[in-house]
């Protein structure tokens, strides 16, 4: 089963500027954080359970290459990105969520 995935849209917010300030830099390096962005959803929608409990019912896959990762919480019929959170600056912002 794939599920289906829905952004908070505070975490659509994050992953966009995130992408706009790699793109800033150098455009390739903003593609590349997008594809592994993609890449991390894609896998889970596949295996929403693959990663480990990150605290406060989420889970939290970590991107590569980048100092991201997708919190993420499992519902009854889809998951929700919560945040796409840099992994070093103010841990746990996005539990109001």
């Amino acid at each position: 089963m794939i599920w289906r995935i829905e952004f908070h849209p505070e975490a659509r917010a994050e992953a966009l500027e995130a992408e706009a300030w790699y793109s800033e830099r150098d455009a390739s390096v903003g593609t590349a954080f997008t594809a592994a962005l993609e890449h991390a959803v894609d896998a889970i929608a596949d295996a929403p359970r693959a990663w480990p409990p990150h605290g406060e019912g989420t889970r939290r896959r970590l991107l590569k290459r980048f100092p991201y990762g997708v919190v993420y919480r499992i519902l009854a019929d889809h998951v929700q990105v919560i945040a796409v959170a840099h992994q070093r600056r103010r841990p746990g912002y996005w539990r109001g969520r």
